[in-house]
Parts: C-alpha cells; sequence; structure tokens
C-alpha cells in the first residue's frame, strides 16, 4: 500500500479559509450540478458561491456531447476543455480547488479530470460548500475577472479502460460500481434503458466513501474497505465505473486516499455498456 498525502488530494474548509488570505490562493471551480436540471448549477453558483470562484459545467466543460455508442458523460476534447481552462486563467501549474454542492461527487469528476489532461495540483475542498458554509465561510455573487493563461494539455495522464477493452480482457480487469446497491442489482433504473450490472462487477457505493457528515473517511478507514475489492493483482488491475462516468471518480479519489492509487476510470461505465444489446447484463447479487 502505497504512503498517501491526504493534503496533496483534499482541503478542508478552514485551511482554504487561510490559503485564499495568502501569497498564492488556488483557483476555486464550482463545479454543482443536478442531473434532473442541467442549468441548476450555473443558477446554484449566481445565487452564491464561494468568493471568488469560478464555474466548470460537467455537460458543457467537463463532457463532450455523446455519439450513438458513447456513455451519458463522454470525456470532454482535451483541446477543448484546455482552452475553457486557459480563459479562467488556469494553466497545468496553477493551484486549483474544486468543490460542489457537497458530497463531491461532482468535483470529484473535475479532479479526475484535470489530473487526466496533466493538470498536478488539483485539490477537492473536503465536504464542498456545505462544509464551507458550517465553517463560517462567506458566499459572493459577483462574476471574478480572468486574466487569460495557456494550459498545456497531456491527455492520458490518467488511465482509462474502453469498453474494447473489457471485452478483449474480461479477466484482466476487477470492475467497481460506484452506483447506490439498488441500481446495480437492478431492482430500479430511473436514468439508464436497462436495468443490472456489468457482470462481474463488484459494488460498493461511493457514498461508503464519506462519513455521516458528508466527508471522506480517513484514509486508514477506505484502505480497509478497499483492501479485498483491489484484488491480488492490486489497483492496476481495477476499473471504477457507475451510471456514466461521473461518481466512479469518487471511487478513483477514495482509492488514491487509501493508498491504491493507479486504478482506471471506465469513462463509458454501464450507459456505454449497454448501447449494444448483444453485451450481457446481470442482475441481483449482493452488494
Amino acid at each position: 500500500m502505497a504512503v498517501t498525502d491526504r493534503s496533496s488530494l483534499l482541503v478542508d474548509a478552514t485551511a482554504l479559509m487561510r490559503e485564499l488570505g495568502g501569497s498564492r490562493p488556488p483557483v476555486l471551480l464550482d463545479c454543482r450540478f443536478t442531473l434532473g436540471d442541467p442549468s441548476a448549477g450555473r443558477a446554484a453558483w449566481e445565487q452564491g458561491h464561494l468568493p471568488g470562484a469560478l464555474f466548470l459545467d460537467l455537460e458543457r466543460d467537463l463532457s463532450r456531447t455523446p455519439g450513438p455508442a458513447d456513455g451519458r458523460h463522454p470525456l470532454p476534447d482535451p483541446d477543448a476543455l484546455a482552452e475553457r481552462l486557459g480563459q479562467l486563467g488556469i494553466s497545468e501549474r496553477t493551484p486549483v480547488v474544486v468543490y460542489d454542492e457537497g458530497p463531491g461527487a461532482i468535483a470529484a469528476r473535475a479532479w479526475w479530470v484535470l489530473r487526466w489532461l496533466g493538470h498536478g495540483q488539483v485539490r477537492l475542498l473536503d465536504g464542498g460548500l456545505a462544509e464551507w458554509v458550517a465553517q463560517g465561510g462567506s458566499l459572493d455573487r459577483s462574476v471574478p475577472a480572468t486574466r487569460s493563461a495557456h494550459f498545456r494539455a497531456r491527455p492520458g495522464s490518467m488511465p482509462v479502460v474502453a469498453t474494447a477493452d473489457l471485452l478483449a480482457m474480461p479477466d484482466r480487469w476487477q470492475l467497481i460500481d460506484a452506483r447506490a446497491a439498488p441500481r446495480f442489482r437492478g431492482e430500479v433504473e430511473p436514468i439508464d434503458q436497462v436495468a443490472g450490472h456489468v457482470p462481474g462487477a463488484l459494488n460498493l457505493p461511493f457514498s461508503q466513501n464519506l462519513t455521516p457528515e458528508g466527508r471522506f473517511r480517513e484514509s486508514s478507514e477506505l484502505a480497509a474497505l478497499y483492501r479485498d475489492l483491489a484484488g491480488p493483482s492490486g489497483p492496476g488491475a481495477v476499473a471504477c465505473m457507475c451510471g456514466s462516468g461521473v461518481t466512479a471518480c469518487h471511487t478513483l479519489l477514495a482509492l488514491e486516499l487509501a493508498g491504491f492509487p493507479g486504478a482506471s476510470l471506465y469513462a463509458g461505465s454501464f450507459s456505454e455498456w449497454i448501447r449494444d444489446s448483444s453485451r450481457p447484463v446481470a442482475q441481483g447479487g449482493l452488494p
């Protein structure tokens, strides 16, 4: 198990308050998003955000428009995202903190995508906006001024697994599905057209990465949670998935906190797997 510097992945609200008053404050990215109402995230940002925070949209910035064979949130075009980040004044060396409403489900996608693009200094605000407010942090409605920068993109800096990889070498990968257990078992499916899971996948809902207060569990607890799931081949043989490759990033962050870096994202996830009706789908099973 690798030793993890937790502070390189997460920042708590009180520490961030100190950093924002320092000589080199990080750029804040507000990533709030509501699946049933794609405009709600920006509207929430306009109503109040962390001081100086800029807005990054899950579907416009952190994904590209899906094609017929894609899942719901395919990875963004690297050049388009690099240009967008540059417009926000972010280079690959700019310290960045991402946040959402609280649990980190969308912010973790931003954390992972920036890392995939080659950014090395991105952290997640543990507990998100809810924890910021709970610690006495103020909110702002102003639109921050930005100065353009150049983001040198290096896509592929985080490992990705495609559907073709899973089909070609099904015994090579241990899939961890981050969806809620009823969706994994196929008992309910509020979003996708088919219910169930990829055969052979294990289920550990991303919500189990968090304490009841909505912050990430201690690294030792996460290590105990994921040690057996990583399997004898280690995290290099693990691919994390969910419905569309978003909350799977929460699991990838938890694995790094647990000291198991190197797992891959199955970017298309279940919503891509079921695009071809010939691919098998399992139901039931223990979470």
